[in-house]
């Protein structure tokens, strides 16, 4: 039976302005960094993507090293997109991104035009696209002039490949500069994605300002701190966890060194009648430059708990200090 998406998907309408363009994003998007990859089951992964679209997440985001095996979490989506999603392209917004080693020699990774262009190209084939909407520099190179990585993020545009320009994990210094060279060849760097979340909010020392100043948006990954500022991790780690697999990022001993900050996060979720995941995702979207915040998952339920996050009252002045005096522990 063909896939037809809820009638129902627009109604409750949360989306934000991507900095000073024209493009809204969800408040929450889904990123295919984890579990969408070549050894994780393809019918949990089109559940997964399925439910999201059902429920008014537009914006899927990938990178050309997703998987593992790297490049699969894109083949797998194209098969969700021949499945089900390819009729509502233009419902959707498709990120992708080039930075980490990709193939062995010297033109595999990093920032170089030769890399970018060539990564475009290899991922619009796996995922069998024209264009992706957003096309991003994956980490600034500290051997690559900036101006040719730039150039090749506008030569991107111009050529049809992508439809926007992004930058993730550069500082502030970085990315105010990117932003200028982009604005001088008259492709304006539309969004950053920074790590940011209550446990790492390094972009407060001086990126946000860069980013209001320059009217971009700002979509953070890890807003759960990979999974830690949720409630798995509180008592023990599951062995169906995140940091339980041997080849994801997050370690057991950085849960066993955030243990008594996650918990004690936790009690202030519960006073407000939250989890901790739907917690942790209020603090991040309560500013204002945050146009949306990245999630993965590994589970439709896990995406119906950060929906729910959506909507809940402003977090108070006393809550916001007890969260700082948790983290401070």
């Amino acid at each position: 039976m063909n896939y037809l998406p809820s009638p129902t998907r627009y109604d409750v309408g949360r989306y934000r302005r991507t900095g000073r363009s024209g493009l809204h994003l969800p408040e929450i998007s889904l990123g295919l960094w984890h579990n969408f990859g070549g050894v994780d089951v393809l019918e949990t992964q089109r559940a997964m993507v399925r439910f999201a679209f059902d429920q008014g997440i537009t914006h899927f985001d990938l990178a050309n090293n997703y998987g593992p095996p790297p490049g699969s979490a894109e083949e797998n989506f194209k098969q969700l997109l021949d499945s089900d999603l390819r009729p509502f392209r233009d419902e959707l917004v498709i990120s992708t991104k080039a930075g980490y080693r990709m193939w062995p020699g010297p033109y595999g990774e990093w920032g170089s035009r030769k890399y970018l262009i060539s990564s475009c190209d290899q991922s619009l084939k796996r995922m069998g696209l024209e264009y992706v909407d957003i096309f991003y520099s994956h980490r600034p190179d500290p051997n690559t002039p900036l101006e040719e990585t730039m150039g090749a993020l506008d030569h991107l545009v111009r050529s049809g490949k992508a439809l926007y320009v992004g930058i993730s994990s550069y500082s502030a210094e970085q990315t105010k500069e990117a932003a200028a060279i982009l604005k001088s060849l008259g492709t304006p760097c539309l969004i950053h994605q920074p790590v940011y979340n209550i446990l790492n909010r390094w972009i407060e020392d001086g990126l946000t300002d860069v980013l209001e100043d320059e009217g971009i948006g700002c979509i953070p990954f890890c807003p759960l701190a990979q999974g830690l500022l949720t409630n798995r991790y509180l008592e023990r780690i599951p062995e169906d966890s995140r940091a339980a697999k041997s080849h994801g990022f997050l370690q057991t001993s950085e849960v066993e060194r955030q243990q008594v900050r996650i918990q004690a996060l936790a009690a202030v979720a519960a006073g407000r009648g939250v989890s901790l995941a739907q917690l942790a995702l209020q603090w991040v979207l309560r500013k204002p430059v945050i146009t949306s915040a990245l999630i993965g998952a590994s589970s439709v339920k896990q995406i119906e708990e950060n929906l729910a996050a959506l909507g809940g009252a402003e977090l108070s002045s006393d809550e916001l200090a007890a969260i700082d005096a948790a983290c401070a522990l």
